[in-house]
């Protein structure tokens, strides 16, 4: 009976064969190719990355970090869910991604509050999380597993450095600063706020103007119109990334006033982007932080040692250099450690990744 059923699927499979036009090595070949296709794809880790934006160059030059390293190339299958800068928008993101079941969850949160619950959910469904850029502030550290990005305070406290040796060899009496702030509640904007605002008590800097620019060049365009319209004594403008910097120097040059350390204001800023050091370059910005957003090989370093179940420091800071458009300042210090200020160079621009 065996042997009649066996005959009979034998004789069903090569009248199928004929047809289609092929013989039963081409009924493997396709079955071996749809098997090694599944297999391929099953094989791949899947990330899911909720960004906050395209508000910035930073911005995007963050996202077009994450995608060049998690490519479906190198192995990795990257969903990527922009937030248009709304935390709502990034909690139902992260709640797809979980019903989705990816393998890890890569958040760059709008604000630090707020997440609590919805990284509860994820660490429920055994997913990790790692944090980038800001930082998340949550009553049980273990809901993320590693968070990287910059030491926004250290930063700030270079550039306010930089700003006092400057003026001191300068001979600037008086600081007058319009300061220009990111999003509210971001940990850049905490830590670059506690930064100019512990210096300038420091220092004894007159901070006499303060408004959001949302880390975009057209609030910052307009939050410098504003300030310059209120106060006239404005002699330094402190922008919290290249792209309020940007519009800044637009407002104040369409006001007739002059940038940079021979004009009329010195404006100061963070990022180091490519866009951000030609201004460094011709001078309009004066001190430029870097602050990297090329994070993509640090997640996966991350990643791949999870895979390999091996222990990841929960806390990674990026290391950063600091620029400025001459060598009035060629280094700062901070406590014990110093750190060195490059003077911009068409080479230095060409240089850069972002």
């Amino acid at each position: 009976m065996k042997r009649r059923i066996i005959a009979a699927l034998l004789a069903t499979t090569m009248a199928v064969a004929l047809t289609v036009g092929c013989d039963i090595k081409d009924i493997g070949k396709v079955v071996s190719e749809k098997t090694e296709k599944k297999e391929d794809t099953s094989a791949k880790i899947t990330i899911g990355f909720s960004q906050v934006g395209v508000e910035s160059d930073w911005r995007l030059a963050n996202t077009d970090s994450m995608k060049t390293t998690f490519s479906e190339e190198n192995g990795y299958k990257l969903i990527v869910k922009n937030a248009g800068q709304k935390q709502e928008n990034q909690v139902a993101a992260i709640r797809e991604f979980i019903e989705e079941k990816v393998d890890y969850i890569v958040l760059a949160p709008v604000t630090e509050d707020g997440w609590d619950v919805v990284l509860k959910e994820a660490k429920d469904a055994g997913i990790p999380v790692i944090v980038v850029d800001r930082m998340v502030d949550v009553s049980d550290d273990s809901l993320y597993t590693a968070w990287i990005g910059s030491d926004f305070e250290m930063e700030s406290e270079k550039v306010c450095a930089w700003l006092k040796a400057y003026a001191d060899a300068k001979g600037m009496k008086e600081i007058n600063i319009a300061h220009i702030q990111g999003t509210e509640g971001a940990s850049a904007q905490i830590g670059r706020t506690d930064g100019l605002e512990t210096a300038a008590k420091e220092y004894g800097w007159n901070i006499v103007a303060t408004q959001t620019g949302e880390f975009t060049k057209n609030k910052g365009r307009d939050a410098m119109e504003a300030m310059l319209k209120a106060k006239s004594n404005i002699n330094v403008v402190y922008c919290e990334n290249d792209n309020e910097a940007a519009g800044a120097i637009e407002a104040i040059e369409a006001a007739g006033k002059t940038v940079g350390p021979d004009g009329d204001i010195l404006v100061l800023s963070f990022d180091a982007t490519n866009d951000g050091l030609k201004n460094v370059l011709s001078g309009k910005i004066a001190c430029d932080a870097e602050c990297n957003p090329l994070h993509g090989p640090r997640v996966e370093d991350v990643i791949k040692k999870l895979e390999k179940k091996e222990k990841v420091d929960q806390i990674l800071y990026v290391e950063e250099e600091m620029f400025a458009y001459d060598d009035t300042v060629t280094s700062v210090k901070i406590g014990e450690q110093e750190y060195k200020v490059t003077p911009v160079t068409e080479r230095v621009i060409d240089e850069r990744a972002y």
